[in-house]
């Protein structure tokens, strides 16, 4: 069965930057003290930054060896005012986050640039995130005759797991130790057969990590929260979220069983019992469920990835054709010549 491969270009690159980074920049306590090391960064000969680029390149290579994809697509974050700050209203959302460093803000235009040249997929704009664009790729494409994969760090992206669409998570190396001894479903050829340090979620494992199914994670969000984005939640409910939304599954049936209470502390109190016996919750949610019901329908919101973006292009336009002359030309000038020698010694990585 044909696979197609979507992957979190945002995320990867990050994720290689700050692995890729040298030690002076790391441990410095300034961003001042941080910027008078950027020449240290690995970096062309006319001063382009190459770092996270020069990594992600590596990986991806990596993967094509490995998992051979027919289909590969892009999705890029552009900025943070998406349509969840300037359509939702919520000018908080990802607030907390700190301007992208100036080596990285150059390489994100560089490598979207390097795979649009050189034949690849490239999905991004200003009013959705690259989570938004994975979503609505998953939503036109995924089906039984395709083995649809996310590649991805981001814990967002449980809420696309499905029977045809598995997510391919980044994780540490004890994690992923702990993730094979607790669920070793696939077998050893499997695992080996996956890019380094990636678990393979299927739904019933997100369910048993998460505590709910993957079609409930923005519901969970909603509650719970998450301090990476800036999505508020409905402080002091986190212990109780997964044992609510796995009983109610949405938020409407959750605040149904709360507004049946009708304010009458009778009634409420039976509820917090049938919540503390059958469902194990020790410290009672209803109030702070009561006080934040705006935010916590707003924090849903932020949380669910958008499966509606029009996409124009056919899963065809999709397949992995790589233009090799361009290649080789991209990695001549941003002076990758290790991964240039990797790539002529085995010319049947890509096709042209």
């Amino acid at each position: 069965m044909p696979k197609f491969l979507i992957i979190d270009g945002s995320s990867m690159l990050s994720t290689s930057y700050y692995g890729n980074l040298p030690k002076s920049i790391l441990f410095a306590k300034t961003d001042e003290e941080k910027e008078r090391h950027y020449p240290e960064i690995l970096h062309t000969s006319d001063g382009k930054y190459t770092n996270a680029m020069f990594t992600m390149l590596r990986t991806l290579l990596a993967v094509y060896k490995k998992v051979k994809p027919e289909y590969v697509a892009f999705t890029f974050d552009m900025t943070r005012d998406t349509f969840r700050r300037t359509q939702l209203g919520a000018d908080f959302y990802k607030a907390n986050r700190k301007e992208t460093a100036q080596p990285l803000k150059e390489q994100f235009v560089q490598m979207e640039e390097f795979l649009k040249t050189i034949g690849c997929p490239v999905f991004m704009s200003q009013d959705y995130e690259a989570d938004d664009y994975a979503a609505s790729l998953v939503e036109k494409f995924q089906g039984p005759d395709l083995q649809t994969y996310v590649l991805t760090k981001d814990h967002d992206y449980f809420q696309l797991v499905s029977e045809y669409t598995r997510m391919w998570r980044v994780v540490t190396k004890d994690k992923l130790e702990n993730l094979k001894d607790a669920y070793g479903l696939f077998g050893k050829e499997a695992y080996e057969a996956l890019p380094s340090n990636v678990f393979e979620y299927t739904p019933e494992i997100v369910c048993s990590e998460e505590g709910v199914y993957p079609e409930q994670i923005p519901v969970l969000l909603a509650i719970t929260g998450d301090p990476g984005d800036g999505i508020p939640g409905c402080k002091g409910v986190s212990s109780a979220a997964a044992p609510l939304v796995a009983e109610y599954k949405t938020l409407d049936a959750i605040y149904e069983a709360i507004e049946d209470c009708q304010g009458v502390a009778k009634k409420e109190k039976e509820l917090n019992t049938f919540w503390k016996e059958n469902l194990g919750i020790g410290r009672s949610p209803l109030k702070a469920l009561k006080t934040n019901k705006e935010m916590v329908y707003l924090s849903e919101q932020l949380a669910t990835m958008k499966r509606d973006i029009e996409i124009k292009e056919s899963l065809e336009d999709m397949r992995l054709h790589i233009n090799a002359e361009e290649l080789i030309r991209q990695l001549k000038r941003y002076e990758m010549n290790s991964i240039l020698t990797e790539y002529e010694k085995n010319t049947k990585i890509v096709e042209i």
